[in-house]
């Protein structure tokens, strides 16, 4: 007989949940401390594991100081109050540069979601598009870095292109197989019941796979990221992974880690606001 809590009926309780949901993260907080806490004792200047007074200090930069702080006085920048240091710092002009591209690159994969639905229901265009996106999904994005930049530059286009081939084939595949998924007797009686081709497909066809698209490409909330730190990190004046490259020259990885963090933070907001839009619009939606 297997112990209480490795029984598949076993059920923990609310404060045995709360202390199991948070104990791997202040495992790795405490293994962090002590390792930190072991190489300034070796050696005080340490940069690479920085403690809680070096960390404290890479935020406040971070947080308040201004992104080209070469052209401003930091005696009148420190007058200035809070809120508007913090409206003119690299945290927030790096975090809106990369929002933007990032909701940018969001909002081309609504076409990929409905291509991948035509192409499931709609045989012709099955026929037409599929050999070549399951041919496309096989090219590695950042080996056409190269060419997107000779193609379309250094700005903003060819890193939103960078993360549009990335992402979108495996949207468009994903969406195509959901939407082949489908029971056809739905199908079939909608067409008994009066509607035609474009009703079927927008009003039983995706509001059926729409739950599980929003899923999929939260899934995909990480490589959209990758794609973006890449292109921000080769070339680029501004952005969180700009200034993540920046930070590694001096080895500030007191600013290096905040910023890993305040990523993370952020896909997880993005993530959680996902699941909670999900959830509302498809209150009948349940994981299978």
């Amino acid at each position: 007989m297997s112990p209480g809590i490795f029984r598949i009926d076993a059920r923990p309780g609310k404060m045995t949940a709360f202390v199991l949901s948070w104990f791997l993260f202040a495992a790795g907080i405490a293994l962090y401390m002590h390792a930190s806490h072991t190489r300034h004792i070796e050696n005080p200047d340490d940069k690479v594991a920085p403690n809680l007074t070096q960390l404290a200090q890479g935020i406040t930069d971070a947080v308040l100081k201004p992104a080209d702080d070469d052209d401003i006085d930091p005696a009148a920048n420190a007058a200035k109050p809070w809120y508007e240091r913090f409206f003119t710092s690299m945290l927030w002009s790096d975090t809106v540069a990369s929002s933007k591209r990032f909701a940018w690159a969001m909002l081309l994969l609504v076409p990929a979601v409905v291509l991948g639905m035509h192409m499931g229901l709609f045989p012709v265009v099955g026929v037409f598009f599929l050999r070549f996106i399951l041919f496309f999904d096989k090219i590695i994005a950042l080996s056409v870095l190269p060419i997107l930049f000779i193609a379309f530059g250094i700005d903003e286009l060819s890193k939103i292109m960078l993360i549009v081939i990335g992402v979108t084939p495996t949207i468009i595949l994903d969406t195509f197989n959901l939407t082949k998924s489908v029971p056809p007797e739905q199908v079939v009686k909608g067409f008994t019941l009066g509607a035609r081709d474009f009703g079927v497909a927008y009003r039983i066809v995706l509001r059926q796979i729409l739950p599980r698209v929003i899923n999929s490409i939260r899934l995909n909330l990480k490589p959209i990221m990758l794609f973006l730190f890449a292109g921000e990190m080769i070339a680029s004046q501004n952005g969180l992974a700009f200034r993540i490259a920046l930070m590694r020259r001096n080895m500030a990885m007191n600013v290096i880690i905040p910023y890993v963090m305040w990523v993370a933070l952020l896909l997880f907001l993005v993530d959680l606001g996902m699941h909670v839009l999900n959830r509302k619009l498809h209150p009948w939606f349940r994981e299978s």
